[in-house]
Formats: C-alpha cells, structure tokens, sequence
C-alpha cells in the first residue's frame, strides 16, 4: 500500500472521529449527572473506532491517534518517517472535523452543549493540572496497551479486534468524561480546541498540553511495558534440510568397438597384386587337369549311349 493512502486514510478516519464523537458530546452534553448524553457520547466516540477499524484498518491500521502511532512505532510496527507523516495527517483530520461541526452548528444555529466543540478541560478533577494529567496517562495506558495485545502477530484473535478496541475506548470515555472529558488522542484534542478558539473561546488552548502529554506518556509506558511483557519476539527455527540421498554410480560397462563387418574389412583393404609368375603357373595347371577331365568324359559317354543302343537292339 503506498504511503501516501495511509496517510489518506488517517486523515479520514480523525475527521470522522472528531465529527462524530465531539459531535455527539456538543449535541447531547456531557453532564455525569444526565447519564443518557454521558453514555451516548462514549459509545459515539467507540462505534466511530469499530467503523473505521473495518474500513481504513486495512489501509493504515487505523490508528487515528498520534498516541497510538507513537505506541506502534516503538514496538518497532512502522518507522520514524511514517510517524511524523501520521501525525501529521491525524492532526489535520482532526481541523476539518472541527471545522464540519463548526460549520453545521454556526450555521444552523444549533446550540453546543459542551460550549467549546467538544473540548477537553480539568474541570472534572478542580483544575488540576497534574490530577488531569494521572487520568490522561492512565487511561491511555490501558487503551494503548490494549491495541497492542489485540492486534499483536504472536496472538490470533481473528476478526474481533476492531470489535475490542472500540470497546475499550468506550469503556474509558465511560470513567474519564466526567474527569477531563477524555482525550487518550492528542489530534482530537488540538482540533476542538483550535476550533474553539477561533470561534471566541481560548479557555481549552490553556490546558491543551495536559491533553497532548498525557496520552503520548501514556502510550509510550503502554509500549514498553508490552514489550517487556510479550518477550523479545522469536524468530522460526530454520527448517532442517535433509541430506540429499547419496545416488551410486552406475557400473561402467565397458563398450567395445562392434567388430566391423567383413565385407567392409574386405572392401576397405587393398586386394593384394598376384605375382605374375605364379599366376601363370596355375592357369597351366588348369590347363593341364581340365584337359583330360573333358577327354575322359567323352569316352565314357560314347561308351554309355552304345551301350544304350546295343540293349535297344537286343530288345527288338
């Protein structure tokens, strides 16, 4: 996936958590003692996790949270260019986001229940900086730590991991939204605040870096102690190659030239000159055998056919 549709992504994703969940908290309010807009606005800000999980996750990982990417790449998951680019892209989701709610509620003139679209403030633990502080760190912590286990490659949790992870942000917007109106993501809190801000209310930007801090402390003691829990990842043995079985040489059978034919021996070989002499000596001899061969023949024909015709006289 190129690196310029992460980025992309996360811009999409912290839009549309900032649209939906500070847009849900400037809508209903987010007073402990009406628990109706309390619960609304925590399962707001945890369905926008489930949704964006199964549609981005698969694209950047759907961090959607400066607190998050910082986590992932100590662990060794992206690297310090993707982190800066993240980020970046996060932080500037979160701006449109807060610009759509500032756009929608300024022009439909519709009251903002939080007065300060959705930002975070201390006026949960007396203005207390370091109280606030302790609520961002630890809640972070368990949010942070929780990714990092669900989405771990040693472990198998199939397809339930964005089901997990929303839910655990929804659990700790249930305890810290009467607290500090829980941040755990410094990118949702710079977005609200800005927009606030811009619109006349500066009082958030006062506290702001309690809301950036926090959840980077606690994301980073969530990294390492998950580190040292989970042990130094082992590599798989190397399979063993078994030893290629020795093949026996095949017995070399000699191979002798097949005798040549003895025709061609024959015909390959110079028929030898006869002597002259000798062989005039045997024409002569012929001569000589052939001669009375031919003579005794005769006589004994002539003796046969009048032998022949002395028996035909007799007869008559």
């Amino acid at each position: 996936m190129s690196i310029s549709k992460k980025y992309a992504a996360e811009f999409i994703g912290t839009m549309v958590l900032v649209l939906l969940g500070c847009g849900t908290a400037m809508l209903v309010g987010c007073d402990a003692k009406n628990g109706g807009g309390y619960i609304l606005t925590a399962l707001a800000f945890g369905l926008v996790i489930v949704g964006m999980a199964y549609s981005i996750g698969n694209i950047s990982g759907c961090h959607i949270n400066p607190a998050v990417s910082l986590a992932v790449f100590l662990t060794g998951g992206i690297s310090s260019a993707e982190l800066i680019g993240y980020i970046v892209a996060q932080c500037f989701g979160a701006f449109a986001g807060s610009g759509l709610l500032a756009a929608i509620f300024i022009l439909g003139d519709i009251p903002d229940q939080t007065g300060g679209f959705g930002s975070n403030g201390l006026a949960g633990v007396g203005n207390n900086a370091v109280a606030g502080l302790l609520v961002e760190v630890l809640l972070t912590f368990v949010f942070v730590i929780t990714i990092l286990g669900v989405t771990s490659k040693k472990a198998n949790h199939g397809s339930f991991g964005g089901l997990v992870i929303g839910l655990t942000l929804t659990l700790v917007h249930i305890f810290g939204i009467g607290l500090t109106g829980t941040s755990v993501n410094p990118a949702r809190s710079i977005g609200p605040a800005v927009a606030s801000a811009i619109n006349g209310n500066a009082a958030p930007l006062a506290s702001l870096w309690v809301f950036v801090a926090g959840p980077l402390i606690g994301a980073f003691i969530a990294a390492v102690t998950y580190k040292v829990l989970e042990g130094p990842s082992k590599a798989a043995p190397a399979p063993v190659k078994k030893p290629a079985p020795v093949k026996k040489p095949a017995p070399v059978v000699p191979v002798n030239p097949a005798p040549a034919p003895q025709k061609a021996k024959e015909e390959s070989a110079p028929a030898p000159v006869p002597a002259p002499e000798k062989t005039e000596e045997k024409n002569a001899q012929q001569k000589k055998i052939e001669i009375p061969i031919i003579d005794d023949d005769e006589k004994k024909a002539s003796d046969l056919l009048k032998e022949i015709n002395q028996a035909f006289n007799d007869e008559k």
